[in-house]
Parts: structure tokens; sequence; C-alpha cells
């Protein structure tokens, strides 16, 4: 489903400032996979995602969707396939519009617009009914501006705009860590719910170590613009536990994890 081949990227080249973002990254999701992403800041998490999502472009190696080769393709040309999630409450959402009308602008996600936003009586059955199943009673409130929301409605919003369009291809990035625990846990239950229903192949960055545990199949962690940690969903299942994930972080990279945004759980 998603293939990412020997992809590097390097800030400020030939400059003091030069920067490995990334380092011959290879990974691979197969259809349905649930990856969760976990390391310090600075390791390259955030430029994973942007080049998958063609906010970058990589300066070596490509990236293949569903066996395509998308490395050049623009971000708004990927968006047919690739549905993304952001830290920030306020992004991916017009805060200014309605809830129907940024539900309108997701439902056509990848296609060509025109002038009207294209709400219809049919549109509008679908818009309730997909904010039904989020079961925080948006549904009954399509006219409010989004900017009106609380944090978690508006992230629940996102993943639901996000996931609209069934995409192949899910991106969350940190999408509850703006998040009080309470609303964090509800946007959690609800990513792991749609996930599930639509069988989404999933890659979700997150800096809690027992979140990146839990949720998922697979789990990889990254150091310094590498990734130097691939666990299958076997050993994740059995005997995978934050102490044993920073034993091994320890002894790949010969330090230890010292940003203090890792929540250990």
């Amino acid at each position: 489903m998603l293939k990412i081949d020997g992809v590097s990227k390097l800030f400020n080249p030939g400059t003091v400032d030069e920067k490995i973002a990334l380092m011959n990254a290879n990974l691979h999701l197969k259809p349905g996979d649930f990856v969760t992403v976990i390391g310090s800041n600075g390791a390259g998490k955030s430029t994973l995602m942007n080049i998958i999502s063609g906010v970058m472009k990589p300066d070596a190696g490509k990236i293949f969707i569903e066996g395509k080769d998308v490395s050049e393709l623009t971000e708004f040309t990927r968006s047919r396939w690739i549905g993304r999630v952001f830290q920030d409450p306020m992004a991916g959402t017009a805060p200014r519009m309605t809830i129907e009308e940024n539900l309108a602008i997701a439902y056509k996600r990848g296609k060509k617009r025109g002038f009207s936003l294209g709400v219809t009586g049919k549109t509008r059955k679908i818009f309730r009914e997909e904010l039904h199943r989020l079961g925080i009673g948006l549904e009954n409130r399509m006219g409010a501006k989004v900017g009106l929301l609380s944090g978690g409605e508006r992230q629940a919003l996102s993943l639901l705009m996000a996931t609209f369009t069934r995409p192949q291809i899910l991106l969350l990035d940190e999408h509850t860590a703006a998040l009080d625990p309470a609303r964090a846990e509800l946007v959690t239950k609800l990513t792991e719910a749609i996930v599930r229903e639509l069988n989404l192949t999933t890659l979700m960055v997150t800096h809690n170590m027992e979140q990146a545990i839990r949720l998922g199949n697979r789990l990889i962690m990254m150091d310094k613009g590498k990734i130097i940690l691939q666990v299958d969903e076997d050993r994740k299942k059995e005997d995978l536990t934050v102490d044993r994930l920073l034993g091994e972080f320890e002894q790949i990279s010969g330090k230890k994890m010292a940003d203090d945004r890792v929540v250990l759980g």
C-alpha cells in the first residue's frame, strides 16, 4: 500500500545550519497496517509525514502508493489518496466556516472544485450521518462556526474530514498531543474505531510511548533521521513494554531518550 524506499532529506545543505532530517528511510505498510511512530524531537518524524503527504520532496529515494511512484506529485494531487490530521486543533479546518461547509470541502478532496460548496439535501444527510458516528452531538450543530468548537470537538471533526473519502493512507501527526487527557482519550477512541471500521492503512506519530505500544499492529522508532527499530505485530502483542522500548533505544542509539515531551504512559 505505502512504500518508502531509501528516502533522504537534508535541510540547509552546504551551510553551518546543515541538518540531516531523514537518512535512507525504508518502510513498507501493507493494506490495513496501523503503524505508530515514536522518537525524540528532531528524529525526523514530521519530515517523514511531510514527504509522504507531498509537503516536501525527498532529496533521494521514492514514495509509492499502491505501486504508483508519487514522489514528484503535488500535495493536492496526493490528497486523493492521503488524509492527514495535525497536532494543532486549529489546523486542517476553516474556523470561519461552518461544520457543514468544512465537510463539503472534505467531501470534494482530490476532485475538481467549482465556486459552489455543493451542499445539497443529499450531501447534508450524509454529513449528518457521518457526524452522528462521532457520538458527540455535532450532527445537531452543523451550522456552527468551527472556530467556536472546543479543541477536542475540532480534532474529532478533523479526523472525520481526513477519513471522509476513505483515503488509502491516513497520517496522524501527534493529533492528540495538544488536548487535555479526557479529550485526548476521546479522540484516541474515535481514531481506533474509525481506523478499524474503514480498515485504513495508518501511520501515527506520538510522543506517548504507552499509546504507541497499545495502538496499532506495528511500531517504529526514529532517531536522528533514521528508522532505528521496527517492531512487528507478534512482538508488539506479546512482550513489548515502555521499559523494554526505552532499553532498546538506549542499546541501539547509545544514549538515553532525553526529550521532555516524551510521555512514558
